[in-house]
């Protein structure tokens, strides 16, 4: 059975830090599993991991696509497996960093993904009826029919609502049901590390990365991202903080109104990731505030990855670099 390591848990937690400095110790590479770092151009707006931070490691599924191009859960499971056979074949444990609930349940428990018909007529039909009575409205409908696509997405990320609606009015179906695997088995040896901390500590990191991002120049890249005519409506135009400062910059709303609404939106993602990750029993949980010091955590989660692949190679501190809003 092929090997890897997961890090996941809410957004603003930790999670970029700790896969960076694991994958240092280990010697081996990250397979993002964030559905808008695929995305070139989009550095900003989804705290993707500078340059500096992937020097010497190589990251995958990060800026593989054009900001307007689609991705979808079952493009990413077929890119990740393949990219966890090729570093398994290399003689390294690939470590899968964060990411969207969805995509990493998918890929450890081997969800299969049913081919579904689409209809341009129906979709139309459908963003006119979000047009004429709001997004909230089409939400309402999907919870009625699709309860568990209801949970897991916003009102506002209409795209993927209306596909939801589509494929199953279409086939009376939802987009993953099956699995390769048992219930409480996965398809990979895994360790899978969760990250969390007090909620309101979170939610204080969320809004001061926040307002980095604003600091670092969200809407100078939003506005480059337009100008070279990226929709407005495209998938990772949808992504949070870039639809609400789109919003700003077409006169909408100010530019503080936007800034809460990103908080705020985030917030609210943080609390769908934690929901979502509640179903994953298989989660191995550390809270960050429990430890004295980055490095004794450091150490904490290496234990557990070579007691689980009986590593012999001795934990030795990666160069810890502090300061900034951890990701």
């Amino acid at each position: 059975m092929e090997r890897m390591i997961a890090v996941i848990g809410p957004t603003a937690v930790g999670k970029t830090k700790v896969s960076i400095d694991l994958a240092k110790m280990l010697g081996t590479e990250i397979i993002s599993g964030d559905s808008m770092l695929v995305y070139k151009d989009m550095n900003i707006g989804t705290a993707k991991p500078s340059m500096d931070e992937r020097s010497n490691i190589h990251h995958h599924l990060i800026d593989i696509l054009e900001p307007n191009e689609d991705f979808s859960v079952v493009e990413f499971k077929e890119r990740a497996s393949q990219h966890i056979t090729q570093i398994n074949q290399q003689g390294h444990i690939p470590v899968l960093a964060g990411g969207t609930g969805l995509y990493v349940k998918a890929l450890l428990e081997g969800y299969q993904f049913n081919p579904t018909p689409s209809d341009e007529e129906l979709r139309n039909k459908l963003d006119l009826l979000a047009k004429e009575h709001g997004n909230q409205y089409l939400h309402d409908q999907l919870a009625k029919v699709v309860p568990s696509a209801a949970e897991r997405l916003h009102p506002n990320d209409l795209r993927r609502v209306i596909r939801a609606l589509e494929v199953y009015y279409l086939s009376g179906d939802t987009i993953s049901q099956n699995k390769l695997v048992e219930e409480q088995e996965l398809l990979y040896d895994a360790v899978v590390i969760g990250l969390t901390m007090d909620r309101k500590l979170l939610y204080s990191r969320i809004n001061q990365r926040v307002d980095l991002m604003m600091e670092q120049g969200l809407v100078d890249e939003v506005t480059r991202l337009l100008a070279k005519g990226v929709p407005i409506n495209c998938q990772g135009m949808q992504g949070i903080g870039y639809k609400e400062i789109v919003r700003y910059l077409q006169g909408e709303m100010d530019l503080l109104t936007a800034t809460d609404n990103i908080k705020q939106a985030t917030r609210n993602f943080a609390k769908r990731q934690l929901t979502w990750y509640r179903k994953m029993p298989y989660i191995t949980w550390f809270d960050v505030n429990d430890f004295s010091d980055y490095n004794q955590m450091m150490e904490s989660f290496y234990k557990v990855i070579a007691g689980k692949f009986n590593l012999e190679v001795e934990c030795k501190p990666v160069n810890i670099r502090n300061g900034g809003i951890n990701r």
